[in-house]
């Protein structure tokens, strides 16, 4: 496991708590009884998510870095997702909603003093982020579960009325062939295993669309008869819609003045211009053989995001570190941190354009890829061995983050991955054309 000096300090200290309050805050409205929920596949009882965030974070930066005795002496029979199989997490008996907030803030305590001491390490500080990163992919998973439950919008502070509208960006950006990195520099700092380390991959020239695919564009696929017809879906595709009996996007119905969505516990219209969501790769697969278009590979993805033309019809051999350049990611770049609770319209945050032209590369939606979650070449497995090993070959690619992804926790080169039938996730894509 490398190891990072980029976060030090009152900051990380600051990251922590502010991790923690996440965390607690988006259950903080909800009855004991909705902290348990129903059991489903694609979810955790919310109650047990918190705690097993938490029993990660003492794990690893108190247990084993420090060396600490446990808080609590049976929780890693309670909270270890890794020994813990997914059904049994509602029949556990765990700790009340009172003793998990105090073991939450008991936990954030004894870590952020530890960093205060002047014999914090290097080490110590790289596997508090760890942590504090593992906390933001959670307090995700939080948000969209409370999407799929029909529990309303998250009471969090600091979220703002929805911007005005920007519009389509129709069009595609042209991006030459070449010699392409794909993957994490070295001198990155942290980074997670399955993005190391950066290696030559060669690309042809691919045009791919500016912006995301926008739910005015869907419903068309859909009153097109998309999910009726099956020459447009793969074998494992169709197999998928069946059984799902999946024919619109997850939470879409028809309502007296057309399609509708459902936004946490309420229905509204559709948003003309604001990305498709809540669709599952196959839905993404079938769509682009409607459209006569093709889903992007992750090198093909991380190209057009931070590759930069040579001026001479390639590309160079630098990249940018986002999309608009080396400045870090502000408020003006892209719709993160759960600023609006939502999606914005496709063509909002020119600022975030990157070199090609493309737009919401980073936040907005998770975008599918073509690419199977595999390792790159001499793949180095972090301490925490669950969070690629496992998945490899099983799970599709996603690119880019979404509204309600910390913008601590980005940068171009990071990966996520699912399984080609989850749409419950924060995810919607956009297309490339054929080649």
């Amino acid at each position: 496991m490398g190891i990072s000096n980029e976060i030090m300090g009152d900051e990380l200290v600051g990251w922590v708590r502010d991790a923690a309050g996440g965390l607690t805050g988006l259950v903080a409205d909800l009855t004991d009884e909705q902290l348990i929920g129903p059991q489903l596949a694609i979810i955790n009882p919310l109650l047990w998510e918190i705690g097993h965030v938490t029993w990660f974070q003492e794990s690893f930066v108190l247990r084993r870095e420090l060396a600490e005795p446990p808080l609590i002496e049976h929780a890693d029979a309670i909270w270890d997702s890794a020994a813990i199989p997914h059904d049994t997490r509602w029949w556990l008996r765990l700790p009340s909603r009172e003793e998990t907030l105090r073991y939450i803030a008991e936990v954030t305590d004894r870590v952020t003093a530890r960093l205060h001491r002047p014999e914090a390490t290097a080490q110590l500080r790289y596997i508090t982020r760890y942590a504090v990163h593992h906390h933001d992919m959670h307090t995700e998973a939080l948000t969209y579960t409370r999407q799929t439950l029909g529990y309303p919008p998250p009471a969090l502070a600091g979220v703002q009325v929805d911007p005005a509208e920007a519009g389509p960006l129709p069009g595609d950006a042209e991006v030459p062939g070449g010699t392409f990195l794909l993957g994490a520099d070295r001198d990155e700092g942290f980074v997670y295993d399955n993005e190391k380390w950066a290696h030559p991959v060669q690309l042809a020239p691919f045009a791919i669309a500016r912006v995301p695919v926008t739910q005015v564009e869907y419903t068309r696929f859909v009153d097109d008869g998309g999910y009726a017809r099956r020459e447009l879906w793969s074998e494992a595709g169709w197999a998928w819609r069946t059984g799902a009996a999946a024919h619109a996007p997850g939470y879409w119905r028809r309502g007296p003045e057309g399609w509708q969505r459902r936004d946490f516990d309420r229905w509204v219209g559709l948003e003309p211009h604001h990305p498709v969501s809540h669709v599952c790769w196959y839905e993404a697969d079938a769509y682009c053989r409607w459209a006569g278009r093709r889903l992007p590979s992750e090198a093909e993805w991380e190209a057009a995001a931070i590759g930069e033309p040579d001026g001479a019809g390639g590309l160079r051999p630098t990249r940018r570190r986002f999309p608009w350049g080396s400045e870090p990611i502000a408020s003006r770049h892209a719709n993160l941190d759960w600023r609006f609770l939502g999606t914005v319209d496709v063509a909002a945050y020119p600022a975030g354009e990157s070199a090609f032209g493309c737009r919401q590369l980073i936040g907005n939606l998770w975008e599918w890829t073509a690419s199977t979650f595999l390792p790159y070449p001499n793949f180095e497995q972090d301490a925490y061995r669950e969070n690629s090993w496992p998945w490899f070959g099983t799970r599709k690619v996603l690119r880019g983050g979404a509204w309600a992804t910390r913008s601590r926790l980005l940068r171009a080169t990071l990966r996520n991955y699912f399984t080609p039938d989850r749409r419950d996730v924060l995810a919607g894509f956009r297309t490339a054309a054929l080649r």
